[in-house]
């Protein structure tokens, strides 16, 4: 059990990559607050956790808003009576949309999930780790955030954003017995897609003759592991930096 008596909050919990972690993080011990937008689905996977004898919370929240994040953390501290990891897996794709066609509803919406979503989910667990010398944030950004083209203008400056928060809270906390890394995937085998049910056609010209060298997706429980790893112990030297977990795409 590597995250035995551990409370985690995991965001986007609901599906995907965030229903996987908090699903692993469960057998590992750990009690989790599901969190996310869509009840039904974060009741889902609360429920799968409890079929496996895990223990779970769901509280419903949307990480754009200063209460929902609030009341999240709130909740992990309210039920368990601490909070030991914190998951910032909550995301949206923005459809491909290039910078000359970006407008600013877009822009707001995305930075305010991808970006501004963890950053306040983070400064409100920081005390509650400062207080007991210890504590361990995960953030999912993603190649995207590493390179140019995957994604459209306002999803690539909010992932970039996200490995900066990283590597800054990384290292200004170190000494206080807190870390902070991310995971930056890549092609995963999700419900996000691009974020559109009709790409924009400009932007998606520009990112798909990537996808020739990708060697395969991945697999949400792929991710998973990679986040079983730098929440527990077994990463104590790992610090302020980012996993890709990509099959090898961007090394080509």
């Amino acid at each position: 059990m590597k995250l035995e008596g551990k409370v985690a909050v995991v965001t986007g919990a609901g599906s995907g990559m965030g229903r996987e972690i908090a699903l692993l993080f469960a057998k590992e011990g750990a009690k989790v607050v599901v969190s996310d937008l869509n009840e039904q689905s974060a009741q889902q996977t609360a429920a799968q956790i409890e079929a496996e004898q895990g223990v779970s919370t769901v509280v419903v929240s949307n990480v754009a808003v200063e209460e929902d994040v609030q009341k999240m953390i709130d909740t992990a501290v309210g039920t368990y009576g601490t909070l030991d990891i914190l998951v910032n897996n909550a995301g949206v794709m923005d459809g491909m949309v290039p910078a000359h066609e970006l407008t600013d509803a877009l822009w707001e919406r995305v930075i305010a999930v991808n970006t501004t979503g963890p950053m306040r989910a983070i400064r409100k667990a920081l005390p509650i780790f400062m207080e007991q010398n210890h504590g361990v944030i995960v953030n999912v950004a993603s190649v995207g955030g590493l390179f140019g083209s995957r994604a459209g203008a306002a999803y690539t400056a909010s992932k970039h954003a996200v490995v900066g928060l990283t590597k800054n809270v990384g290292y200004q906390y170190a000494q206080l017995g807190i870390r902070c890394n991310a995971i930056a995937p890549g092609g995963v085998n999700t419900n996000i897609g691009v974020g559109s049910s009709a790409p924009n056609e400009f932007g998606i010209s520009k990112a798909m003759p990537g996808m020739a060298v990708n060697p395969r997706v991945g697999e949400p429980s792929e991710i998973a592991k990679v986040a079983l790893f730098l929440a527990s112990d077994e990463s104590s030297f790992v610090n302020g930096t980012v996993i890709t977990a990509d099959a090898g795409w961007t090394a080509y």
